[in-house]
C-alpha cells in the first residue's frame, strides 16, 4: 500500500503538516506497513510558508518590519534550499494586521514586504516565492519598492508619503539606488486573481471597499494608479497595467512584474511545482487531499483540485477530506476527486469542530474507516 497525502491546512485548526500526520495515523492503524508520504501543500495564501518549509526541510526566519500602518510588526518567512525565500506578503501588509475601524488604504503601505525581501537577500536568497493574498493595501507596491531602494519622488525630489495617498504626489520614479542584488533575483508570485491595475475591474474598484475605501477614495486611487503606471514606463517601457493580475494585492502584482521581472502563477500550480509533489504522486495507489471546507470554489484553482489534477495524470484514485462540505462540493467529483468525506463526527459547535485536538482525532478516525473499507474491498 502506497499512499500520498497532500492536504491543505484547515485554517484556524490544523496546519497542512498536522492534517497530513493525522491522516497518516489513520492509514497505519489499518495498514501498519504502508508506505505513506506526507506532502504539505498550500495554494499560495495563508499557510504557504509553513507548508513549504515543512515539505522542503527549510528554516523559519523572524524579523521586525514595518506593518501596514507604519508601526513595527514581527513577521516570519521561510528559507528553503538555502537560497529560496518563501514569503507571504500578509505577514507584513495583511488586512488582518489592521483592526476594522482603522482600515484605510490611503495610508496602508507595503513597505514591510520590501524589508522582508531585503532581509532574505542579506541572508543569501536569490529566488523568491511570494504569496500576495490578503493585503490591506492599495499603494501599487510603491512602499515595497521604496524599501528596495527605488525612488518614488515628489516634484521637489522628496520621497512620497506611505500608502495610496502618496501616489497623488508622485512625480517621477527612479531605480538608480535599487539594490544591485535584485538583478540576480527571480520572483515567482502566487496570484489567483486576474484583475488589471485600473478601471472597473481594477484593484481600487474591486478590492478597495473591503479595505476601507469610500466611493470617492476608489475614484481617486484609480486615477493615481493610472498616473503611476504611466510613470513606470520611464523605468520599464513595457509596463502594462492591463496584464492580468496587475491589480492583485492593491497593485503589488504590477510592481513585481514591472520593476522586478516577477512571474505570476496560480498559487497551487506554483506550490506543487516548487515541492515536486508529482514525483511522489506518480507511484501511489491512493492520493488523499482536502481542505477546511469543500465547496463550489474548490474546483476553481484550490489546492485539492490541483492535487487531483496531478493524480489523474496517472489514473490514481483521489479521496478528499474536509471539515465541512456543501451541496456545491459535488462539482469536485467532476474534477478528479473520486469521493470526499467530512471529518466532523457529531453535532458540535464551530469552535468545538475547529479545536485542534478534536480535529486531529476526527481526521485520523475518519481516514481509518475509509481504509478499513478499502481493506475489505481488497
Amino acid at each position: 500500500m502506497n499512499v500520498v497525502i497532500a492536504i491543505d491546512s484547515f485554517k484556524g485548526s490544523l496546519s497542512s503538516p498536522e492534517a497530513g500526520r493525522a491522516a497518516k495515523e489513520g492509514i497505519t492503524r489499518v495498514y501498519p506497513d504502508a508506505k505513506v508520504s506526507v506532502c504539505p501543500i498550500a495554494d499560495g495564501g495563508e499557510g504557504t510558508v509553513e507548508a513549504l518549509v515543512s515539505g522542503l526541510g527549510g528554516t523559519m526566519e523572524r524579523v521586525v518590519v514595518t506593518g501596514p500602518l507604519d508601526s513595527k510588526v514581527e513577521a516570519k518567512y521561510g528559507i528553503v534550499n538555502q537560497t529560496t525565500a518563501v514569503i507571504e506578503m500578509a505577514e507584513a501588509a495583511g488586512i488582518t494586521l489592521v483592526s476594522p475601524e482603522k482600515r484605510n488604504p490611503l495610508y496602508t503601505t507595503t513597505y514591510g514586504v520590501g524589508e522582508l525581501i531585503c532581509d532574505a537577500i542579506e541572508k543569501g536568497c536569490r529566488d523568491f516565492i511570494i504569496g500576495i493574498g490578503g493585503s490591506a493595501t492599495n499603494d501599487g507596491g510603491a512602499g515595497m519598492l521604496q524599501a528596495l531602494g527605488f525612488g518614488f519622488l515628489k516634484e521637489n525630489g522628496e520621497p512620497i508619503a506611505p500608502g495610496a495617498l502618496g501616489l497623488s504626489e508622485l512625480h517621477h520614479i527612479t531605480n538608480i539606488n535599487a539594490l544591485p542584488a535584485l538583478s540576480e533575483c527571480t520572483f515567482r508570485i502566487a496570484c489567483d486573481v486576474d484583475n488589471p491595475l485600473c478601471g472597473e475591474r481594477g484593484c481600487s474598484a474591486v478590492y478597495g471597499p473591503q479595505k476601507g475605501a469610500t466611493p470617492s477614495m476608489v475614484a481617486d486611487m484609480d486615477t493615481w494608479l493610472s498616473h503611476y503606471a504611466e510613470l513606470a514606463k520611464n523605468v520599464n517601457s513595457e509596463a502594462d497595467p492591463n496584464v492580468p493580475g496587475s491589480g492583485a494585492a492593491g497593485g503589488l502584482g504590477f510592481a513585481f512584474m514591472t520593476f522586478l521581472g516577477g512571474r505570476l502563477q496560480k498559487g497551487i500550480e506554483l506550490i506543487l511545482e516548487a515541492t515536486r509533489v508529482e514525483q511522489t504522486i506518480c507511484g501511489a495507489d491512493y492520493v488523499l487531499t482536502g481542505e477546511g471546507r469543500l465547496d463550489g470554489q474548490t474546483v476553481m484553482g484550490k489546492a485539492p483540485a490541483g492535487v487531483a489534477g496531478l493524480a489523474k495524470k496517472y489514473n490514481i484514485p483521489v479521496i478528499a477530506l474536509a471539515g465541512g462540505v456543501t451541496d456545491e462540493a459535488k462539482a469536485c467529483n467532476d474534477h478528479g476527486i473520486d469521493t470526499f468525506f467530512p471529518i466532523v463526527r457529531g453535532v458540535c459547535s464551530l469552535d468545538e469542530a475547529m479545536d485542534k485536538d478534536r480535529a486531529y482525532r476526527n481526521m485520523a478516525d475518519t481516514v481509518e474507516q475509509i481504509f478499513r473499507l478499502i481493506q475489505i474491498k481488497k
